[in-house]
């Protein structure tokens, strides 16, 4: 019988952790940059290119598409051939991809290249996910995850006044070529840096491992349906919150960009304080199913009132409450994320991960593209941010009833 995830060997003393901590971070950083790009600059693409929220529903459901189906196959490939090999190749093909955009010259060109980008982005959250079950011991790895997760912060906040400004000068085209580049820096730091943690290969567990064998997992597929019911609230605000901001809010471009800076360093903030809190419970003697379940009953319970933002008259006071939905959401994916780390060995870690990222990106489609799409122009925003909202509460019902107190799968197999 394999060892469980807590019986692995404490990996603390690995200085290196903490580089690929750093490392892990700047990847997420680039994935959201990449990905948030065509939302930000939108405004002043359509000045050249029509494209209008039908359409623009159109393009991100590619994207969606292509992250559901490169969320099992990436899932799978970083399992196969370690996380080194794994990041190397997603981020040099979403790289490619992001600075391709540069060329389009009509609507349809845009949807390309995001599936390309899509397909390859969905290897980051797995991929880190995973490095973190293997360089850290359970109590440090919901605070590592919350780490590498704020990055999304950092390029939400830094991004889209950066990008704005960049614009003015060398041109939205220009902006493409050179997030793209940013991938390519980051992968020959990668790949000159010792990532691979030792006797990682030799690990091995009697937990499911095929995934026709995960989505017969209770607990596997708990994780996922909790993905499919939450991630879409994040895609929703990551798309259409450029174009809310805009269109409904009438707030000026640059505005634009001020706003979503605070909305998303307010989603740091979640990401890291999420990580932290289960980890401190944990420390308290908490147990570590009540204490993931306890962080993200808290966040799931705030999303009903964050999402009142789209009722209220002030724009600023809207601004406000998007930023609490956005730290909720943040906390409580953090949270999420790191259940797998509690329940599956590093070994199987990538394909549970990647199986939770499909059933994300299959909400992601329905719930932050086609739907939108077709609903923004009829009934506006309100329906959707308030519904969205609510999922959070049904998603807390599947985690405490389907993964039960995290209990490790290898654990359960072992004789008394």
């Amino acid at each position: 019988m394999g060892p469980s995830p807590a019986d692995l060997p404490d990996l603390a003393p690995l200085r290196g952790r903490w580089i690929v901590l750093a490392l892990l971070f700047a990847s997420t950083t680039l994935n959201y940059l990449d990905r948030a790009i065509l939302g930000v600059l939108l405004p002043v693409i359509r000045e050249e290119i029509p494209i209008d929220a039908s359409v623009y529903g159109y393009i991100t459901a590619s994207f969606q598409v292509a992250y559901t189906a490169g969320a099992l196959l990436c899932g799978w490939f970083l399992d196969r051939f370690g996380t080194r090999i794994g990041m190397a190749v997603t981020v040099g093909v979403w790289s490619v991809a992001a600075a391709l955009h540069g060329i389009v010259m009509a609507p349809f060109q845009f949807g390309l290249w995001r599936a390309v980008l899509g397909l390859a982005e969905a290897g980051n959250f797995p991929a880190a996910t995973k490095a973190a079950s293997e360089w850290f011991p359970p109590k440090e790895r919901a605070l590592a995850v919350g780490t590498f997760n704020a990055g999304t912060t950092v390029a939400a906040v830094l991004g889209p006044p950066a990008l704005i400004g960049l614009q003015e000068v060398i041109g939205w085209r220009a902006c493409f070529y050179l997030v793209g580049a940013l991938g390519v820096v980051w992968l020959l730091m990668w790949w000159r840096t010792d990532t691979t943690p030792p006797n990682v290969t030799a690990r091995t567990s009697s937990s499911p491992t095929g995934m026709l064998a995960l989505v017969r997992n209770r607990q596997a597929l708990g994780y996922a349906i909790a993905k499919f019911l939450t991630d879409p609230a994040w895609w929703f605000l990551l798309f259409w919150l450029p174009l809310y901001f805009k269109d409904v809010r009438h707030l000026e471009l640059r505005m634009v960009g001020w706003a979503l800076s605070f909305v998303y360093l307010t989603a740091g903030l979640g990401a890291v304080i999420g990580g932290w809190a289960s980890g401190r419970l944990m420390k308290a003697g908490w147990p570590r199913g009540r204490a993931r379940k306890a962080t993200m009953l808290v966040t799931a319970a705030l999303m009903p009132a964050a999402g009142l933002g789209v009722l209220v008259d002030d724009p600023w006071t809207s601004v406000g409450l998007l930023s609490l939905a956005t730290f909720a959401h943040q906390a409580w994916a953090t949270t999420l994320f790191t259940t797998t780390t509690d329940v599956f060995p590093p070994e199987a870690v990538g394909r549970v991960a990647g199986l939770g990222g499909a059933f994300g990106g299959l909400g992601g489609v329905l719930f932050s593209a086609l739907v939108p799409g077709y609903l923004i122009g009829r009934v506006g925003y309100q329906p959707l941010f308030l519904s969205i909202a609510l999922f959070y509460v049904v998603a807390w019902g599947v985690v405490h009833s389907m993964m039960g107190d995290l209990t490790p799968v290898a654990a359960r197999h072992r004789p008394a």
